[in-house]
């Protein structure tokens, strides 16, 4: 199924902005969609397999009208209705995707929001995590950029995904001092120099990289002191994508992304790809 992009289907108002943005970007690269709903899985009780079978197929009505909407627009569409732990469905369908695409909640609050992080942090391909719409005009592509290799690899998604669109790159540095115990006073002036001169001449160096691989691209720079996913953030409030690296890993109970791309999605502000 490469090539294709999946669409987690839940009951969730952020659902449908996802279903959403996937389709307008299989328009735009001619991709196919595949719109997957996860019933959950089976515990054993009595009649429960009457129970499972109704939910199943009112979810597969569901998606064939959202299917039949989306390829009266366009869009070459497929539906699929699984049952299991909807964590652990999608990170196996993602192994045939080439982007998955799920819901999240604003604040990242409640299971929904918990749900999000574990599938972007063990997914196989890249996951966009799109907030309920907020109506707010977007355009271009944020990333940041911390000069570690899941760094370069979200750099090199923004980067095309910009130049594709046809829309600006910003790469987001941030550098924070030391933290210190108690009343150590002020930090030194030159050291403090020094910390935004290194941030800014890493950031440059990527710079110049991505302008060399994409010579049409608009490339902004921001350097900015201060906490790296707050930073992030406030650049991302009218962009159309956020880009992360996620240092995803373990097990599904222990998956983590990564200090900054967790606060990232956990506070959402638009929508946001977190690729390995």
């Amino acid at each position: 199924m490469s090539g294709t992009i999946i669409v987690g289907v839940t009951d969730a108002a952020s659902s449908r902005s996802a279903r959403e943005w996937a389709a307008r970007r299989a328009r735009e690269t001619g991709r196919s969609l595949l719109l997957l709903a996860v019933v959950g899985g089976a515990v054993g009780a009595v009649g429960e397999d009457e129970v499972v079978a109704r939910v199943v197929a009112a979810a597969r009505a569901r998606l064939e009208r959202d299917a039949a909407e989306l390829s009266a627009a366009g869009v070459d569409v497929q539906v699929r209705v699984d049952s299991g732990n909807p964590v652990e469905r999608l990170v196996e369908a993602s192994a045939e995707a080439e982007l998955l695409v799920i819901g999240g909640e604003p604040r990242g609050q409640g299971h929904r929001g918990q749900h999000g992080r574990r599938i972007a942090a063990g997914a196989h391909c890249p996951v966009v995590v799109v907030p309920e719409d907020d109506g707010v005009a977007r355009a271009g592509i944020v990333v940041g950029v911390d000069g570690s290799d899941v760094s370069d690899a979200a750099i090199d998604f923004a980067a095309a995904e910009a130049d594709r669109a046809g829309e600006p790159l910003t790469l987001v540095s941030a550098w924070m001092p030391v933290a210190v115990p108690g009343d150590f006073g002020m930090y030194p002036d030159l050291y403090l120099a020094d910390l935004e001169s290194i941030a800014r001449a890493g950031v440059d160096r990527v710079a110049e990289r991505v302008r060399a691989d994409h010579p049409q691209l608009e490339v902004r720079v921001v350097v900015s002191e201060g906490e790296p996913a707050f930073v992030i953030g406030e650049q991302a409030r009218s962009a159309r994508l956020t880009v992360v690296g996620s240092h995803g890993r373990g097990a599904f109970a222990r998956f983590l992304l990564g200090s900054v791309s967790e606060e990232v999605v956990g506070h959402l502000v638009s929508a946001t790809a977190i690729v390995r």
